[in-house]
């Protein structure tokens, strides 16, 4: 993790009230004025069709999986233009309906509580100011990313796989505020919750929780700035939390408080939702199989993908064709990314693109023969931990944590 210095930065001061000014009231017209154009998403059963909207604010062209909450995914192609994702191409996933439409830096403030030994208020420019800045390349994925994929299907959004992105987030280390607050002996866990709220008063907000150990690792933080640029209201202006390595559902956006807690949170989206099979890496049991234990899902496992070419694409048989995409290791670094052509009977090593941190995604390429016919390019990530994408993919009734080898069916020609 980069330090940076703790002055604020009039452009970023700049940056933000902009952003402000932009507001979300243009989701009203997003409503009614979608985009006419389609994409077709490679799901399970025959393709699934999405409508592609430029319709929401600080928004490019987007695919819509819903409209409230929104739910916009990013498009495939996006993934091979760098290894960090555009902010305006950057998903979006809410849970709640009811979302602040506008939000004022100067008068959001996130407020530490609980068991600590003093309660602490700051606005962005008061974190600005008072703590040291650190700079993070990390992936945010959601935990239902490529739940689309999940045979037979399960309830949720049917992502395909662009329900995820990287980015250079720029902010405060938890584990610093925390300290100003001063935690007491006895704490447990820290809760954390945003501002987005149910429509229905008896629904629970949003509220998530990490070990108070995890929240003080120090990679863990308050970010305001993404590759650059300071965070769009519907990725969580004026901040979020950030924690590298663990699924997007703790990434908490527009975060109000911080509460440190002398028990273990067991609040409903932590008991039940967002649970998974106690088999990590795995996450994976049998369709109606009875007393399973579940667990908080937690940590992301590897993943990796062909970024320029598309299941049903040609290529030119009997002369090198350059295949290239992006991995990444989950909780930690990229060791390996391997393909395969023969249905994964011989891997070949591939070239790995500069190294970002352990969090990031990272660019890997190759060059391949292909006999003629039909092809499957098979690519499958280790992480520095020595864990593998496992072949076959995992089953659980909230569709979290896929994470199979992909597999690109190919035609040379």
């Amino acid at each position: 993790m980069n330090q940076t210095d703790h002055t604020p930065d009039p452009l970023a001061r700049r940056l933000f009230l902009q952003s402000a000014a932009v507001g979300l009231g243009a989701l009203a017209f997003a409503r009614t004025s979608l985009a006419a154009s389609t994409i077709e998403l490679p799901l399970p059963d025959g393709a699934d069709t999405r409508r592609l909207t430029t319709s929401f604010p600080g928004k490019g062209e987007m695919i819509l999986q819903r409209t409230r909450p929104p739910l916009l995914e990013t498009p495939w192609s996006v993934y091979d233009k760098g290894v960090f994702t555009p902010v305006d191409q950057f998903y979006v996933r809410w849970h709640w309906a009811d979302i602040p439409t506008t939000m004022s830096p100067h008068t959001h403030k996130v407020r530490i509580s609980g068991h600590v030994d003093k309660v602490l208020e700051f606005t962005v420019f008061d974190l600005m100011k008072h703590f040291k800045h650190v700079e993070l390349a990390a992936v945010n994925q959601c935990s239902g990313n490529s739940r689309g994929y999940f045979q037979p299907r399960v309830p949720g959004g049917e992502w395909s796989n662009g329900a995820m992105g990287n980015a250079r987030w720029v902010g405060v280390r938890l584990k610093d505020v925390l300290d100003a607050a001063g935690v007491k002996a006895g704490a447990v866990q820290v809760q954390f919750e945003g501002s987005e709220r149910p429509v229905i008063p008896t629904a629970p907000n949003l509220k998530k929780s990490l070990s108070v150990d995890h929240a003080r690792d120090g990679d863990v933080m308050i970010a305001w700035e993404m590759n650059g640029q300071s965070l769009p209201l519907l990725n969580g202006f004026p901040f979020r939390l950030v924690v590298p390595g663990w699924y997007a559902t703790y990434w908490t956006k527009m975060l109000q408080h911080v509460r440190v807690l002398n028990e273990e949170d067991t609040n409903f989206w932590m008991k039940p939702a967002y649970t998974i099979p106690d088999n990590w890496p795995q996450a994976n049991m049998t369709p109606g199989e009875k007393d399973v234990k579940f667990v908080p899902i937690n940590r992301m496992v590897p993943r990796s993908f062909v970024t320029n070419l598309k299941s049903g694409a040609s290529v030119g048989a009997g002369r090198p064709e350059l295949v290239r995409g992006i991995a990444f290791g989950g909780d930690t670094g990229v060791k390996a990314v391997d393909v395969s052509i023969d249905g994964g009977k011989t891997w070949m090593p591939t070239e790995l693109g500069r190294d970002y941190g352990k969090f990031s995604f990272r660019q890997w390429n190759t060059h391949l023969k292909f006999a003629k016919g039909d092809q499957t390019v098979m690519v499958r990530c280790t992480n520095t931990d020595g864990l593998q994408q496992p072949m076959t993919p995992n089953w659980n009734p909230g569709g979290f944590m896929r994470n199979v080898v992909e597999s690109t069916k190919l035609m040379a020609v």
